[in-house]
């Protein structure tokens, strides 16, 4: 069984951490996708960016192209000039009115030369412009695929811890399978040793029930003789008052207890979340475990915090236990009240457990005040926190001193101060929560206006001040309820008439034992009633009884002669069994010679017939041989009467070995039947490890398929780059040829310029 319970923790715990490995999961899915649609929109951006340097390409081919024409244009008309100018040396002595016309010509000349030199400025202007637009582009391209890079380093880094702890988990469990057979093969050995203990302890059993039987017989015939009458309405008459059972006060302490119960609920589930929520927040704060490894103090804290319903669990079991033993046939006083002290011994456990975390709370606080955005509000807090869990924790402490010396009836001498006491106590564990949940909200506060909070940490806290809201509202249910039924607490329910002492365990058992005869009497009252003994004669018998010399000594003493006695009669039924035996031999033997001679006699007379002479010579011999036949016949007549009981004491020796028989096939049937139960439990198992195997392999495929994803990603993402490369390496040859069309433009313009000065 506790096998069974191990496999199924341990498959809890893993299906924990499948579930947790799955929302990791889903969360790089999510960013994968969230990759791909940057991806998709930075190749939008992409082809945007070609469209605009295709569109620039054209321009300029178009401005190159512009140039062309321009110093095509040019070298015409300088050529024209020349000619002009050719003209007017040849017709210097003409009049002045062809000089005026080649001076127009050359002003109309170099008007146009002005123009086409500012628009090629311009040109210039635009394509430096674009040439500082390219660069800038380029640098944010750049930028953002260094950035790409680096997340893809990151998502290759997450997936190879992923890959790290999916074959850690893999191992372990590999480990724990192995562990678990070997732990099976022991348990079935285990499992034959305790059937080979239980038949031992199956004939020891039914010895023990003989020997008992016997004893309570003996016991009960003593007890219905020797036992004096008691009276209950003079107090000197007897020494045992039992007082009367009190079935009002008995429907209150279960109504009480059942609020009791409502409460101890609440308050089990409120401590529940608040150490649950806890830890969370020891992985979240002051370090997120997702991001960077939290300090061994906290994982320390973490691991203990785990740990909480194991202390916390039992409290709500037990009380619930406690509750279910009050009826209204029981009689409830602390003395009669056994499951109180399962409940204190879980109380005083989850005491120990907060004793043990405490100082690791106030370690983890210490480690909040160090971190490097505490503010002094924030270690101010912090510092009254501190307080607030000790003064806490040493009021739990005290709640386990009150409900400890409540378990132990015996040694009190005033239970009414304790359970004043303990509704004081609960009253300040009350307000020691309600001021540690007031600093915790002022807390929460304050860390929301911290620059790095995360919405993980805020959603944290609001579950961590809700538990403390429901801790508070819980303990002050508690403390009302204890403090208005105080009276009830301290009011002597049960107690013999004219005595102060409390009630004990024996009255109250013969307390019971009243009521079911008293019951018994009320149902059979129209049975005719058989007489009671006279008063006066009840008396004269106790006296009787009294001023004997028999004592529980004597008794005592009486019954160990008497198994002395029987032990000595067993043996000498063993010596009279041998001797039965011997006897049977004999008689055999016996039953032997009387058939030979028998068989001797018929063949005589047989013969006597036919020869009366051979009778006359043979009288003599028969007379002698007749006489002690006759005794035989006398002397067979008593061994039938032994024969009978022989018969009689084999019959029930029969009987005895029929008897064990019968038990040895019940305990047969009743072994076979725990050998189905458990062959059917390791089916389950088996059944339940296969399921989980499966699981197991679900979950490798999965790895399997996430590794797919993330090379395919890793892959495109590759590619991406090696094509974003070469368009780059492609756009730096084109600038790299427009810079020398415009270099060598401007070198032409340049000359151009030069030509025109000289001319």
């Amino acid at each position: 069984m506790a096998n069974v319970t191990d496999l199924q923790t341990k498959y809890s715990k893993l299906a924990q951490e499948y579930s947790k490995l799955r929302a990791q999961n889903q969360v790089l899915k999510k960013a994968v996708v969230d990759e791909q649609a940057n991806c998709v929109s930075l190749k939008d951006q992409l082809k945007q960016r070609d469209q605009s340097l295709r569109k620039q390409e054209q321009e300029m081919d178009s401005l190159s192209f512009r140039n062309q024409q321009l110093a095509k244009r040019v070298e015409l008309l300088q050529e024209e000039l020349a000619v002009c100018e050719a003209k007017g040396k040849k017709g210097k002595n003409k009049g002045d009115s062809p000089s005026q016309h080649a001076l127009e010509t050359k002003n109309v000349f170099d008007e146009d030369l002005q123009k086409k030199i500012e628009e090629n400025e311009r040109l210039h202007i635009q394509f430096y412009e674009a040439d500082e637009l390219h660069k800038r582009q380029e640098a944010q391209l750049r930028a953002r695929l260094q950035e790409l890079e680096r997340e893809a380093e990151q998502h290759q880094d997450a997936v190879n811890g992923l890959n790290t702890k999916y074959t850690d988990t893999i191992e372990r469990l590999h480990s724990d399978k192995a562990r678990l057979e070997l732990k099976t093969q022991t348990m079935e050995r285990e499992a034959q040793e305790c059937r080979m203990r239980a038949e031992d302890c199956q004939q020891q059993l039914r010895r023990c029930q003989t020997e008992l039987s016997r004893q309570v017989k003996q016991s009960s015939s003593v007890i219905q003789e020797k036992v004096p009458f008691n009276d209950t309405k003079f107090v000197h008459y007897n020494s045992l008052n039992v007082p009367p059972h009190n079935r009002r006060h008995q429907l209150k302490a279960r109504d009480v207890v059942g609020q009791a119960l409502s409460f101890i609920q609440d308050l089990v589930a409120a401590l529940l979340n608040f150490h649950s929520y806890t830890e969370q927040r020891v992985h979240i704060y002051p370090r997120d475990s997702s991001i960077e490894p939290i300090s061994a103090l906290n994982q320390k804290f973490s691991q203990y915090l785990h740990e909480n319903a194991a202390y916390v669990r039992p409290l709500e079991e037990s009380f619930l236990q406690l509750h279910q033993s009050i009826t209204e046939d029981t009689v409830t006083v602390l003395e009669t009240v056994v499951k109180l002290k399962s409940f204190a011994d879980h109380f005083s456990s989850y005491v120990q457990f907060l004793k043990k975390i405490l100082p690791y709370q106030l370690k983890s606080l210490e480690e909040e005040c160090e971190a490097p955005l505490c503010t002094a509000a924030l270690t101010a807090k912090n510092q009254e926190l501190h307080g607030d869990m000790k003064r806490v924790t040493s009021m739990f402490e005290k709640l386990q001193n009150y409900i400890n010396v409540l378990a132990l009836p015996s040694k009190l001498a005033s239970t009414s101060a304790v359970f004043t006491q303990l509704a004081g106590c609960l009253h300040s564990l009350h307000d020691a929560i309600k001021e540690m949940s007031k600093h915790y909200n002022q807390k929460a506060g304050l860390e929301q206006e911290l620059p790095t909070v995360t919405q993980k940490l805020l959603t944290t806290s609001e579950c961590l001040l809700g538990s403390l809201g429901s801790l508070t509202s819980s303990t002050g249910k508690i403390a009302t309820f204890f403090s208005n039924n105080l009276d009830f607490f301290t009011s002597p329910a049960y107690s013999p008439k004219g005595s102060t002492v409390a009630l004990s365990p024996l009255q109250a058992e013969t307390m019971l034992a009243n009521k079911k005869k008293a019951s018994a009497y009320i149902s059979a009252i129209k049975k005719p009633r058989p007489q009671s003994v006279p008063y006066s004669e009840a008396l004269s018998n106790r006296r009787i009884l009294t001023s004997s010399t028999e004592s529980r000594e004597g008794l005592t003493q009486q019954v160990q002669q008497s198994l002395e006695k029987i032990a000595r009669l067993e043996q000498e039924k063993e010596h009279w069994l041998l001797e039965a035996q011997l006897g049977k031999v004999r008689l055999e033997k016996e039953n032997q010679r009387i058939a030979d001679l028998e068989a001797q006699l018929a063949a005589a007379e047989s013969t006597a017939a036919g020869k009366e002479l051979t009778w006359a010579c043979c009288a003599q011999p028969l007379q002698s041989s007749i006489i002690p036949m006759f005794g035989l016949c006398l002397q067979v007549g008593d061994e039938e009467s032994r024969e009978q009981l022989i018969k009689t004491h084999y019959m029930a020796r029969v009987g005895e070995l029929t008897t064990q028989l019968q038990i040895s096939d019940s305990k047969a049937v009743h072994f076979h039947s725990e050998c189905r139960a458990l062959a059917k439990r390791l089916a389950i198992a088996e059944k339940s490890r296969e399921s989980l195997s499966e699981d197991v392999k679900r979950a490798n495929q999965n790895i399997t398929r996430l590794q797919d994803e993330l090379t395919t990603t890793k892959r495109s993402y590759e590619d991406q780059l090696s094509m974003m490369s070469d368009h780059l390496c492609s756009m730096n040859e084109t600038l790299s040829k427009q810079r020398e069309e415009i270099d060598t433009l401007k070198l032409g313009s340049k000359g151009n310029a030069k030509k025109n000065k000289g001319r």
